[in-house]
């Protein structure tokens, strides 16, 4: 009996810290797809188009981290319409012709996370930074049917270049004051509390950039935090959340949803969550 082979993997770089391949390698397993694999590929943004172009036909998906999804999308001969939304793709599905098909499962696993952790519409939403996750937010408020967006980010200019993404989407964002430790306390308070007011608080802040803003949040017990991080974890924003009897959400949450939606496109067959959530969490503790 031969065995079809079947392979995946995900490309960025820095790669080898990335726990996806424990996510969907156990995926397989526990659907029973013999022959699928899915392993780490260290990819620079300007080498992703001639590694894909370079990839054979026993290729079926591909799941796209720092720094190559806005590169995704230019390999990809369709793309969903919440992928050009917020022109980042994390994933590359193989179609049977050999073109590719560029998604953002980011957005729809934000908002799985997101309502589990008990967010309806009308809420309003919070966000710590301005980057590529912050354009997959703006996504995930759209389809939440949030109220509004306010974004702090240290760069102004970078608030300003999400303007047309929510525009684009329905959403109405503002802009809010990065919260700067070293202005007095009385300030940082109340910056901080305009941000904590929100029903949802989202960082999407590298490691450590939020730290500092961890003792200044007067959290309502309401509120939930979505912190994009997971190691380490907790991170202060997120124990100081917690400790306060707020929903807290980590990156870990999300990377299990979006790793889901990605192993449902690429095999067509009904993600084992049970057994993937399990070895992701093993994973995490060893």
């Amino acid at each position: 009996m031969t065995v079809s082979v079947h392979r995946a993997a995900v490309l960025g770089k820095p790669i080898a810290h990335s726990l996806s391949p424990v996510i969907h390698n156990a995926g397989y397993a526990a659907a029973g797809l013999t022959g699928w694999s899915y392993t780490r590929i260290e990819c620079a943004a300007t080498e992703l188009a001639d590694l894909v172009a370079g990839l054979g036909p026993e290729w079926a998906g591909l799941s796209v981290t720092m720094p190559g999804k806005e590169a995704a999308l230019a390999v990809a001969a369709e793309v969903s319409p919440v992928a050009a939304a917020v022109g980042a793709a994390n994933t590359l599905v193989r179609r049977p012709d050999g073109s590719w098909y560029a998604d953002n499962t980011d957005v729809t696993g934000m908002v799985e996370v997101l309502t589990e952790a008990g967010v309806r519409p009308g809420a309003t939403v919070a966000v710590l930074g301005a980057g590529g996750t912050a354009r997959a937010v703006l996504a995930a408020a759209a389809q939440l049917d949030a109220a509004g967006v306010s974004v702090a980010a240290r760069r102004p200019a970078a608030v300003a270049e999400l303007a047309p993404v929510a525009a684009a989407l329905g959403v109405a964002m503002t802009a809010a004051p990065w919260p700067e430790a070293l202005r007095s306390e009385v300030s940082l308070r109340s910056e901080v509390s305009l941000l904590a007011g929100a029903d949802v608080l989202i960082s999407t802040v590298p490691k450590g950039a939020a730290d500092e803003l961890a003792g200044a949040v007067r959290w309502r017990p309401g509120t939930v935090l979505f912190d994009a991080i997971y190691d380490p974890w907790p991170t202060p924003l997120a124990a100081s959340a917690a400790s306060a009897g707020c929903r807290v959400v980590s990156g870990l949450d999300l990377l299990l949803a979006q790793a889901i939606g990605q192993f449902e496109q690429f095999t067509g067959v009904p993600a084992p969550r049970s057994a993937m959530a399990a070895a992701l969490a093993a994973a995490r503790i060893g």
